[in-house]
């Protein structure tokens, strides 16, 4: 059972870090904020929730963490779901707010 626990927390980890890594390079590569901003709060939600549960599955074989890490993990992750897509509209609303046109396929904004 402990192999199996700590089989499926490496592949959550992994898979966290895949995905974060991911952002990054949508970060570097996409054309403009907005394609940014997209790439930046999928990916780090995703990731981010990722990581905790692996790290909860890990919660159980350490009993003196048990009682207070295991609720504390549920209550981050759950927080980054909701904070993480609302700072990213946040942002792109202001952008948008300011004159921040979108890119275009022609290299330019939109008229």
């Amino acid at each position: 059972m402990e192999l199996v626990r700590d089989c499926l927390t490496t592949l959550l980890l992994a898979l966290g870090c895949l995905v974060a890594v991911t952002g990054g390079v949508g970060m570097i590569r996409l054309p403009d904020f907005y394609s940014r901003g997209h790439a930046a709060g999928k990916t780090d939600s995703l990731a981010q929730v990722l990581i905790m549960a692996g790290l909860l599955l890990q919660v159980p074989s350490h009993p003196d963490l048990a009682m207070n890490a295991g609720p504390r993990l549920v209550m981050i992750a759950v927080f980054i779901l909701f904070t993480s897509p609302i700072a990213t509209h946040a942002a792109a609303k202001a952008a948008h707010l300011s004159g921040l046109e979108p890119w275009t396929k022609d290299g330019g904004s939109r008229d």
